[in-house]
């Protein structure tokens, strides 16, 4: 089988729910073996497929949440849907609501909208979710019959609500959301006393309790110890699980937040549990009796990644998978005896049940076949609903049935795909150094030809407590199938510190900020470089946070390295860093492992800006002007350093009104041109000085003629 074919008997096999993934798995040449069914990717052996551009990028579509019903009969998913650059009011993309039944797909609730925490009412016969439609002043709970109908607006409130639970009988509903300014503070802001006081005057979230349906009666309020950030009610009774952190801040909702039950008529404290660490996914047993729950394993693990089993009865935790080398991603009860769970286990995912005492472990689908995040099942267990993506396609929905081989898709957003070349994907091991084992994802240059050797882009994922899975890898910030198109070589490492290959693993980098774990990076070209597809002399490295401080670290103490550097939203400064996020007890607890005033010097000798006179990689920075968890100010001082000693070309780029990460339709379409642009001049093209700055949209509309 040449390699341009290689995808021709890709294949599908069983999982349960997701939120991120397709997978075939990666089989190269093996025939649909206990797999479900078979698919050729789309314009691999086309003849005149076209390769993917930038253009492409901007219309993918993709399905980001799937939530089956009780009864299993019908899905209801969230498809986001990305704005037109030039056409469209410009803006993050829209989020629908549509229903899979068994006649098919049906649109809901379409257009420009934006639809969340979509749910099913306990009675299956409507859908719920979050939006701020028509007049409302703030984000409402509507409720849709799934039989058809308008949605209608059961309940807004004087903020805006960001989450909310159905009581069993789905007549009360428990909801999040923040207290609203006090007619003082908003006579002041009208007279234009808008000071901030920053980390104090942050507004209250509270947990009230409300009933829909009667329109006499206001929502009551619950008196909870902390601010909730998650909420879930029981499936029998009147206990309501909540996640309660110190304060609403962000580094405290990560670091201090604490399960909690309370009984909702008296608000009194069922039990409290002293879960380590991340609290992640939480989920009620269908009798109500315990809890799972995702929590990390201790206050320094990097990620919530454990399965615990909570019993309110008494306030115990069980970790039901001890030295589990792999993270819990996401659990289902499946009975009221077992529960269900996909392990992210290397850049795969499993299926997995595990009895509730932490026996009769039974794996549906090992690794080496798929890639999932979350999964829904029905109240029976029986049909599940996921969210797959595969090197293929981004995210679609798939349904799996009790006695099916493997989940089915159901829908497929991106036809035009089919017009496509796409590269192929493969997963490539390799040892660090040290012997340590190590795999990433490669995505080969577009109609390779053995024996040449190619320019590379090494994109570094941030984190570190994160990692790259064998699905569709290429976005606006991901290079990808478009640079692979262009004649580059990609490839994703999962370097020491990466998650999915157990606590331990994920800890290596502690205390050693860019030390062995950027030497892994190096070590994964110089593989690459030694299976004779990589040409050294034109390597480029790109990433965001962590992995931008990653392309800022070889773009100067490895600059000897790297032929061209792309920086987004990356760390420069690690001295001023800790001291300026949202994050700061994070960054200590379970990154550095210390404070600065700990090793001074430490801090300071692994900052890129220290090893700024070694650098000679001409490097594009890119950063959000809003950003609170990497300030821009981390972009400025590098570029102010190396355009001062004007030793190797650099240009800083500002999106205002971006935070950590591009979600505009204009921003994501600009960064991804000056991304693979930056490259081609300086890993293919004439190099020397950067090219222009103003950019060529191709999707800018053509100038009418004056005549």
């Amino acid at each position: 089988m040449t390699r341009r074919c290689a995808y021709a008997a890709q294949i599908v096999p069983s999982a349960i729910r997701g939120n991120a993934s397709e997978i075939p798995a990666y089989l190269r040449g093996l025939c649909g073996v206990l797999f479900l069914w078979t698919f050729i990717a789309p314009g691999v052996c086309a003849q005149a497929a076209e390769p993917l551009t930038s253009e492409d990028i901007t219309r993918l579509r993709s399905v980001t949440a799937a939530a089956v019903s009780p009864d299993g009969r019908n899905v209801a998913y969230v498809l986001s849907v990305p704005r037109k650059p030039f056409k469209d009011e410009d803006g993050p993309n829209w989020e629908e609501l549509h229903v899979l039944g068994e006649s098919g797909s049906k649109p809901f609730v379409t257009g420009e909208v934006n639809v969340s925490a979509v749910k099913w009412k306990p009675d299956g016969k409507s859908i719920s979710f979050l939006a701020k439609r028509g007049k409302d002043k703030t984000k409402s709970l509507y409720v849709m019959a799934v039989d058809g109908g308008e949605a209608r607006n059961v309940l807004s409130f004087d903020t805006d609500i960001s989450e909310y639970s159905w009581s069993p009988d789905g007549t009360r509903v428990a909801f999040v959301a923040a207290e609203k300014d006090s007619k003082n503070q908003k006579e002041l802001k009208e007279k234009g006393f808008k000071q901030e006081i920053y980390e104090e005057d942050v507004a209250k979230v509270r947990v009230w309790i409300a009933a829909p349906d009667d329109a006499e009666s206001k929502p009551k309020l619950l008196e909870l110890p902390g601010s909730p950030s998650e909420l879930h009610w029981a499936p029998v009774g009147t206990n309501l699980a909540v996640g309660l952190a110190p304060s609403p801040l962000i580094d405290d909702t990560m670091m201090k937040r604490k399960l909690h039950v309370f009984n909702v008529d008296n608000g009194a404290i069922v039990s409290s549990f002293q879960n380590p660490g991340k609290l992640g996914d939480v989920a009620w047993s269908p009798d109500g009796e315990f809890l799972a729950v995702i929590s990390a394993a201790d206050i320094n693990d990097p990620a919530d990644s454990r399965l615990l089993i909570a019993n309110p009865a008494d306030g115990s935790l069980k970790d039901i998978l001890p030295n589990y080398d792999g993270h819990v991603a996401a659990i289902e009860w499946q009975d009221k005896d077992t529960v269900m769970y996909l392990g992210a286990e290397g850049v795969w995912t499993t299926l997995n049940e595990i009895g509730r005492d932490g026996n009769n472990k039974k794996s549906h689908v090992p690794a080496g076949q798929m890639t999932a995040s979350r999964f829904s099942l029905s109240d029976d267990g029986q049909t599940a609903a996921m969210v797959i993506d595969s090197p293929q396609h981004p995210g679609e929905l798939f349904v799996m049935r009790h006695g099916d081989k493997g989940p089915a898709r159901k829908t497929t957003n991106n036809s035009w795909l089919s017009e496509r070349s796409l590269a192929q994907q493969e997963v490539i091991k390799y040892k660090a150094r040290d012997g340590l084992a190590l795999e990433g994802l490669l995505i080969h240059p577009l109609n390779e030809e053995k024996g040449k050797r190619y320019p590379l882009i090494l994109r570094v994922h941030g984190g570190p407590e994160a990692h790259d899975h064998n699905g569709w890898l290429t976005s606006y910030g991901n290079p990808g199938q478009v640079a692979a198109a262009k004649g580059f070589a990609v490839f994703y490492p999962n370097y020491r510190g990466s998650t999915g290959r157990g606590v331990a693993f994920s800890k290596l980098g502690q205390a050693d900020p860019a030390g062995k774990e950027f030497d892994d990076l190096v070590d994964a070209v110089d593989h690459l470089v030694a299976m004779g597809l990589v040409d050294k002399d034109k390597v480029g490295i790109t990433g965001g946070s962590y992995g931008g401080y990653a392309t800022a670290w070889c773009s100067t103490y490895h600059s000897e390295r790297f032929a061209a550097g792309v920086m987004f939203v990356g760390i420069s400064d690690k001295l001023s860093k800790s001291g300026t996020p949202d994050i700061p007890n994070e960054e200590a607890l379970v990154h550095a492992l210390m404070r600065p005033w700990d090793d001074w010097n430490h801090f300071l000798e692994r900052s890129p800006i220290f090893h700024v006179q070694k650098a000679r990689t001409p490097l594009l920075i890119m950063h959000g002007k809003d950003d609170p968890r990497v300030p821009p100010s981390q972009s400025a001082e590098l570029y102010r350093h190396l355009k001062t000693l004007n030793q190797t070309p650099v240009r800083l780029v500002w999106y205002p009104g971006e935070g950590h990460g591009n979600r505009k339709a204009a921003a994501k379409y600009d960064f991804n041109l000056r991304m693979l642009q930056w490259f081609e001049h300086y890993l293919k093209g004439p190099g020397g000085q950067p090219p222009e700055f103003e950019m060529q949209y191709g999707l800018k509309p053509a100038e009418e003629s004056k005549d």
